[in-house]
């Protein structure tokens, strides 16, 4: 959530607010982090709010610009109004130009009605452009002219119309790079970094992955129905040691992953690594054997190992386990005799919590 340059001089370096200012600001309603960083980025988006003009958000996919886009629009004046995010990489040109401006009846084929387009809708509220940096430059000319004075026409109309819209962007593109490179304008690049925010990635702000873990287990525990699992100490470790390419979007897939299939959901996040706990399958290659086979192996002892944790803690109520497994009750039998399972193998072997 790395591409400073001069030109993002804009906001100077925030210093980090004190817990107590935290609580004050309230910034447990948008957002969950303890790492100084995020708390300063979360207090200066608030500090923002109240001036009706444009802000850049930078940063790698999925560190979690669209919250602070949200954290600018709830404390602004604009908070009772729309708060529309559009998505400037999902959409061909000419659908995301008739989206954005609307388009009169007859401007193409298929147009039978008039049609007002986000920049009316999100009147007196703000539009979040997130993917800022792929947006087509004939559509970056556009854009430009609403930045400058709130003005636009229709897709196939004449009539100029004005719409009171905040713009706030966010991009994980180098734009400085790009704009070298002709692919981003400079004007619009200038009107739009009145202020920048940029968020670190995940591997940066340690302090934020076991709070974030935790917020995302109570919530998808309830919206999923799930028992609430938990993580070990070993994969709590693990969690904080691992890099987070995918940032807070892959811990939060992690998670609904975890609570449905236990700490085998970890396999998934990296197949190679051992597993987060030392009572689980050796992970090393044994002569002969190859990489599927190896994750095949561990990812079978996973289970095992979790399923008689699974009757451990259910006292060997086999209906309660199958429950908590979220599996049949025959399938839970298939696995007992697949892995030779009892009362007296499970306690052979430690099962580590």
């Amino acid at each position: 959530m790395p591409y400073l340059s001069a030109a993002f001089a804009a906001v100077p370096e925030v210093t980090p607010v004190p817990q107590p200012l935290q609580q004050q600001l309230g910034l447990q309603r948008w957002m969950v982090a303890q790492s100084p960083a995020m708390i300063a980025l979360g207090a200066r988006a608030q500090q923002l709010a109240g001036f009706n003009l444009p802000v850049l958000l930078l940063g790698e996919s999925g560190t979690g610009k669209e919250v602070l886009a949200h954290i600018v629009h709830d404390c602004s004046p604009r908070r009772s109004h729309r708060f529309l995010k559009i998505n400037c990489a999902a959409l061909p040109h000419d659908l995301l130009e008739s989206e954005l401006f609307g388009y009169e009846a007859g401007a193409f084929t298929g147009a039978t009605r008039t049609k007002p387009g986000h920049f009316e809708s999100c009147d007196k509220g703000t539009l979040f452009l997130d993917e800022i940096g792929e947006l087509p430059l004939a559509l970056q000319a556009k854009l430009l002219h609403v930045l400058q004075d709130h003005r636009f026409t229709r897709l196939g109309g004449r009539q100029e119309l004005f719409a009171d819209v905040r713009i706030l962007a966010a991009t994980n593109v180098d734009l400085p790079r790009a704009m070298a490179e002709r692919q981003f304008r400079e004007d619009l690049f200038f009107r739009l970094n009145v202020f920048s925010l940029h968020l670190p990635p995940l591997r940066e702000r340690q302090e934020d992955i076991l709070p974030l873990t935790e917020y995302f287990l109570e919530r998808y525990a309830a919206e999923l129905r799930c028992p609430h699992r938990p993580l070990s100490p070993a994969l709590r470790e693990c969690c904080v040691r691992y890099a987070w390419p995918g940032n807070v979007r892959e811990l939060e897939n992690f998670v609904k992953r975890y609570l449905i299939f236990g700490e085998q959901a970890w396999l998934d996040v990296s197949p190679s690594a051992a597993p987060p706990s030392g009572n689980h399958a050796e992970a090393a290659s044994q002569p002969g054997e190859g990489l599927k086979d190896v994750v095949h192996r561990v990812a079978s002892e996973v289970e095992r190992q979790t399923i008689a944790r699974a009757l451990e803690d259910c006292h060997w109520n086999r209906t309660v386990a199958a429950r908590a497994l979220n599996i049949s009750y025959r399938a839970l039998l298939n696995k007992l005799q697949l892995y030779q399972l009892g009362p007296s193998a499970a306690a052979a072997r430690p099962i580590a919590h």
